[in-house]
């Protein structure tokens, strides 16, 4: 991806409507306000973080879109960093202090990433947000031909295809939404045991206790196969 041209095209990178740019600065106090953030954060924040704009307001009276349930509006934040690397923490923080889905996209010397979590109220306590892990696109040059809008029929459909757009898994036949950022989470903690039981084997001496951490590992590929398709 990193050779690509300006004709180069990715699906998450959208061409948002001009009437739904919002454009202002957040002040990265305000956040802190908002979220409670320590000293750590609060560090991670000035290190990575140049500039936070709430580029773009997703709502009825800007796009024509109408609200559901869970998905009044939706955000899309630009944030500039100095350094090509932002803490999952930092993410959590801006999605901690905002009441909405937000969608995020990155900018770091010429480059752009979307990066978002699903974001859905608690079941348990509708005043609550739920978050999942984060999902992203690859690093992309900054002027890379965005996509249009996708042709939805409310808010929610809107959120939910733009978050697929990020997902490396497709879904599965009415397969919801939440089921599929479940899934995806699913096949991240497999890899990460996978990973786990082969540098156990790596470092395994004795030929019996080999050919049993190989029928683990056999084993977990197979389940990780499962659970990605």
């Amino acid at each position: 991806m990193s050779g690509a041209t300006t004709s180069a095209k990715h699906l998450a990178f959208i061409n948002y409507p001009k009437q739904a740019t919002f454009g202002r600065v957040l002040p990265k106090n305000k956040i802190y306000e908002h979220s409670g953030a320590n000293t750590r954060l609060k560090d991670l924040f000035v290190e990575q973080v140049e500039q936070i704009i709430w580029q773009y307001k997703l709502a009825p009276e800007t796009i024509n879109l109408p609200a559901k349930p869970g998905v009044p509006e939706v955000q899309v934040f630009h944030i500039l960093l100095k350094t090509p690397e932002l803490s999952v923490d930092v993410l959590k923080c801006i999605d901690g202090a905002v009441q909405f889905p937000v969608l995020f996209e990155l900018e770091h010397d010429g480059r752009i990433k979307v990066i978002a979590a699903h974001k859905r109220l608690s079941e348990a306590d509708a005043c609550k947000w739920v978050v999942s892990d984060y999902f992203s696109t690859t690093w992309m040059p900054a002027n890379s031909e965005r996509s249009d809008m996708p042709v939805v029929l409310d808010l929610a459909g809107l959120y939910e295809t733009l978050l697929q757009r990020l997902i490396p898994l497709a879904p599965r036949a009415e397969e919801s939404l939440t089921a599929l950022v479940e899934r995806l989470e699913g096949v991240r903690t497999k890899q990460r045991e996978i990973e786990r039981i082969r540098a156990k084997l790596a470092k395994e001496k004795q030929f019996n206790r080999k050919v049993e951490i190989n029928t683990t590992l056999r084993q977990m590929k197979n389940e990780l196969e499962d659970l990605s398709h």
